[in-house]
C-alpha cells in the first residue's frame, strides 16, 4: 500500500486474534507498530514475534478503559517509536449473556471495554494527529453493531455506537486531513471466539450454524482484516472518510 513505510501505527487488543493479524500486516507494509494490550506479557510476546520477522514494533501495557492510562501509554510508545499515523481501535470483549440475565456491574464492563476505550485512546491520538495536519484513525466495530446480535445486546449496543462515533468523528476531524472508518467482522476464528461459544459439543454446533448461515461458507479468520485495515491506513485511502465496511463472508450486505 501507498504511503505506510516508516511511519506509526497503534493497535489496540494487538496481542492475539485479529489485532495481531493486523498488527503483523502493518509491520509487513513497512509501519513501525506499537502493539498495546492490557496483557503486558503477550504484548512484548507480539512485538517480539513482529521483530523476528523483521518488523519494526514496541510494546506497551494499556488498560483503555482508563483516560490517564490511555495517555500514559501513548506518550510511552511515541517517544520510542515516534507519532501516530495510524490508529486502529481494536481491543473489544464480550461474553454471551441474554440481556434479561444481565446485571448494570456487566452492561458498565463492557460498554468501558468497548466503547469508552476507543474513546478514551482515539481522544489522545487525534489531538496529536490534529497538531501535525493528518492521520487515520481505523475502528474494528462488529456487524453486531449493524443487524443487531442474540446474546450480546449491550455488545451490539456498544458496536453500533462506535459506527456513529466514527462518522461524526470523521466530519469533525476532516479539516485536519484526518479520516476516520469502521471495519466490522462477521463470526470469526480467535481466542474471543473459542471463549464466547466453548470448545465442547455445544460449541461446535453453534460454530457450524454459524458456517451455514455464511454465502462464502466458513467464519472469518483474523487474516481476512488486516489487509482493508491497511487500505485504510494508506495513502489509496486519503479520499474516504465516515465509511463503514462489513467484512463478514457475505453474512450481511449493506448498500
Amino acid at each position: 500500500m501507498r504511503g505506510l513505510k516508516d511511519k506509526v501505527a497503534l493497535v489496540t487488543g494487538a496481542a492475539s486474534g485479529i489485532g495481531l493479524a493486523i498488527a503483523k500486516r502493518l509491520a509487513e507494509e513497512g509501519m513501525a507498530v506499537g502493539v498495546l494490550d492490557i496483557n503486558a506479557e503477550a504484548a512484548a510476546k507480539a512485538a517480539a514475534e513482529i521483530r523476528a520477522a523483521g518488523g519494526k514494533a514496541d510494546a506497551e501495557a494499556c488498560d483503555i478503559t482508563n483516560p490517564e492510562a490511555a495517555k500514559t501509554a501513548v506518550a510511552a510508545i511515541e517517544s520510542r517509536l515516534g507519532p501516530t499515523w495510524a490508529l486502529v481501535n481494536n481491543a473489544g470483549w464480550d461474553t454471551p449473556t441474554t440481556f434479561l440475565k444481565t446485571t448494570p456491574d456487566f452492561w458498565q464492563k463492557i460498554i468501558n471495554i468497548n466503547y469508552f476505550g476507543p474513546l478514551n485512546i482515539t481522544h489522545v491520538v487525534a489531538n496529536g494527529m490534529s497538531q501535525r495536519g493528518g492521520g487515520r484513525i481505523i475502528f474494528i466495530g462488529s456487524d453486531a453493531g449493524r443487524v443487531g446480535s442474540t446474546g450480546e445486546v449491550v455488545y451490539s449496543g456498544c458496536k453500533g455506537a462506535t459506527i456513529a462515533f466514527a462518522k461524526a468523528l470523521a466530519r469533525e476531524v476532516a479539516r485536519y486531513q484526518i479520516t476516520a472508518n469502521t471495519i466490522c467482522p462477521g463470526p470469526t476464528n480467535t481466542p474471543a471466539m473459542d471463549a464466547f461459544v466453548g470448545a465442547d459439543e455445544k460449541g461446535q454446533k453453534v460454530r457450524d450454524a454459524m458456517v451455514r448461515g455464511m454465502p462464502l461458507g466458513r467464519i472469518g479468520e483474523p487474516t481476512d482484516y488486516p489487509g482493508l485495515v491497511a487500505f485504510f491506513a494508506s495513502e489509496d485511502a486519503a479520499f474516504i472518510t465516515g465509511q463503514t465496511i462489513s467484512v463478514s463472508g457475505g453474512l450481511t450486505m449493506h448498500g
